[in-house]
């Protein structure tokens, strides 16, 4: 397959009236497009732009089913589906805060998924329970707790090779338990945490390099109480998501951290999806949703994050594309294989007219 555009975003730069050679779902090469031959079939999209597709790696559910209420691989399948509609052909489905059976549920249903040739989930997301409850949000207390070894090691080997990355509050676990989360490969972010500034400072130096929805569900950035905000924009080290829909974070919060951060804001969907069943019901207000009147989760895609950053925080284009795909690859340590269009490469793409309307998702 060939694909030809009047434009072609690489992640790093872009090139014009260039064409991508793909082959078994990889990119075999990127060249001027007059260096083709009459005799190869070519895709021509025209006078747009072809980028790397998006990454989410914090959703919960999608059409009705919510994986914490339906832990099966329908509802992965269903998760998948509402991600690639909007451009993101890689994701991490999420569990917020429940108990240890629910959790095993969702790790079987990605396995289950897995087993049956699923593609496009890079793994599970959990979100709790080992958070601090004052910052607790839409999470339930009952099921929030400090873990002691064993508790930890329970989840982890359970989870082994399904897990990805999971959120905690740095204050409310030891550095044995962190250090044992690091030991599987898992991705550690702080969130839903009171931490002051000195202990998340302390933890991030500690090896912590991600943090979880930026401003939401942390301890606010105060002149004399910096908190988790002050720390993740003062460690030049640490990637922290953040949800741009408007409800999660102002528009005007999300410029400011933009001139602090840089490279190391991404964006999430933080989507959930209306439920009347389990532990979350959610319910859809317009366009954010809420559970038992507090602020849940987002109506987002993922192309819906790109173009918020463009519409409302005055982010160049190329800039929030990689702050959709190229930067959560590299929070996830998949940057030498997705969020670039360059060989060798996963062939995931998405084409985005001059308008920034998306018409097309190339899945590898």
């Amino acid at each position: 397959m060939i694909y030809k555009a009047a434009k072609v975003f690489t992640g790093h730069e872009i090139l014009q009236y260039h064409a991508v050679a793909v082959s078994n779902g990889v990119i075999e090469s990127v060249f001027p497009a007059n260096e083709l031959s009459e005799k190869q079939t070519v895709t021509d999209f025209g006078d747009v732009i072809i980028a790397p597709a998006y990454i989410d790696i914090q959703l919960y559910g999608a059409h009705g089913r919510l994986l914490a209420v339906y832990p099966d691989a329908a509802t992965v399948k269903a998760i998948v589906n509402y991600c690639t509609a909007g451009g993101a052909t890689h994701c991490i489905p999420t569990v917020a805060t429940n108990p240890y059976e629910t959790i095993f549920q969702c790790i079987d249903a990605i396995k289950s998924y897995w087993a049956q040739g699923g593609k496009g989930v890079l793994g599970l997301h959990v979100e709790g329970p080992w958070i601090n409850p004052e910052k607790r949000g839409a999470h339930r207390t009952e099921w929030i707790f400090s873990p002691t070894i064993e508790q930890t090691k329970q989840l982890l080997d359970y989870g082994k090779d399904v897990i990805k990355i999971i959120t905690i509050a740095p204050e409310c676990c030891s550095q044995e338990v962190t250090n044992l989360i690091h030991s599987y490969n898992i991705v550690v972010s702080a969130g839903h945490s009171n931490a002051t500034y000195n202990q998340a400072t302390n933890f991030f130096d500690k090896g912590i390099h991600t943090a979880t929805h930026l401003y939401n569900a942390m301890s606010a950035l105060q002149h004399r109480a910096p908190g988790m905000v002050g720390a993740v924009f003062n460690n030049e080290k640490v990637r922290c998501s953040i949800v741009p829909d408007g409800h999660h974070v102002d528009f005007a919060a999300i410029k400011i951290a933009k001139k602090i951060m840089g490279e190391r804001l991404f964006a999430i969907t933080d989507a959930v999806t209306e439920t009347t069943k389990g532990y979350y019901r959610h319910t859809l207000e317009k366009d954010k949703y809420t559970s038992n009147g507090i602020l849940s989760g987002s109506a987002l895609t993922m192309h819906k994050c790109f173009l918020n950053f463009v519409q409302h925080c005055d982010i160049e284009v190329e800039e929030a594309l990689r702050m959709c795909s190229l930067y959560p690859a590299t929070v996830m340590h998949l940057q030498k294989e997705l969020g670039m269009i360059k060989e060798n490469y996963k062939a995931d793409m998405v084409v985005i007219n001059n308008d920034l309307e998306l018409i097309k998702v190339i899945v590898s």
